[in-house]
């Protein structure tokens, strides 16, 4: 997981930003680019995340921009890569299986299944995977935290529509707002397709990309009213590959 630190990236950019998306001069994102793939020595493929479901294996000849939210590699050196400001990155591994998952989980991709097309994709992409989901491994990256992420009512019934369960997830705090506890709905997810080794994120303030405006891009934080003045802010990555 990458932070904020270690880039080439001028403010609001600063400096290591990896979206090629948000205004950052081009010669910068691709400096950083490239020593996120000189120091994890693996060549990270990036995606045109869109808040979707859709899931894609990665290959030898995989190029950036394929439209997605998450993938998956079973090819030594190709990292499985996702770029978040807020949204809750999820990476996969198995402790037998040479297969590697990740992928991108804002509420909408959360609610909408992209966790369940990741890990069918893991699971496609090894026999191993698919017959001990039990051994199965996931991380939970930085994300906007459970004190900061305020939703309106028509989110939170997206959620319970499918699971009443989901409810503990949200704390009323005016009349139709509700603040999400991202990461914990994403654990329950996990849960329910059989991974329990679930680590990272546990909700909070450390792992808050709003509260710790030194190490974390937030869009929330950075192009909310009371943000930086700029009206944008960076990316970062999250990676997972095999060696």
């Amino acid at each position: 997981m990458t932070s904020r630190s270690g880039g080439v990236s001028l403010p609001p950019f600063d400096a290591m930003n990896l979206g090629d998306h948000v205004g950052d001069e081009p010669a910068h994102v691709a400096s950083n680019r490239l020593l996120l793939e000189r120091g994890i020595a693996a060549r990270p493929v990036f995606l045109k995340q869109v808040h979707g479901t859709q899931v894609v294996l990665l290959d030898e000849s995989t190029s950036d921009g394929l439209q997605a939210d998450a993938a998956v590699s079973n090819t030594a050196g190709l990292a499985c890569m996702v770029m978040v400001a807020d949204c809750l990155p999820v990476l996969l591994a198995h402790r037998v299986a040479r297969v590697v998952g990740a992928g991108h989980a804002g509420w909408r991709g959360l609610a909408g299944g992209v966790l369940e097309s990741l890990h069918a994709g893991f699971c496609a992409a090894d026999a191993d995977a698919a017959a001990t989901t039990n051994l199965t491994l996931a991380w939970l990256g930085p994300c906007i935290g459970p004190r900061h992420f305020e939703v309106g009512a028509e989110v939170r019934d997206v959620f319970l529509q499918e699971d009443a369960g989901a409810s503990a997830f949200f704390t009323a705090v005016a009349q139709g707002k509700f603040l999400a506890d991202l990461p914990a709905l994403a654990r329950r997810r996990l849960h329910s397709l059989g991974i329990d080794e679930v680590y990272g994120n546990d909700g909070s303030d450390a792992w808050c990309t709003v509260s710790q405006a030194s190490r974390f891009f937030s869009h929330r934080r950075d192009a909310g009213p009371r943000g930086n003045g700029f009206g944008t802010t960076g990316r970062m990555g999250a990676c997972v590959w095999l060696t």
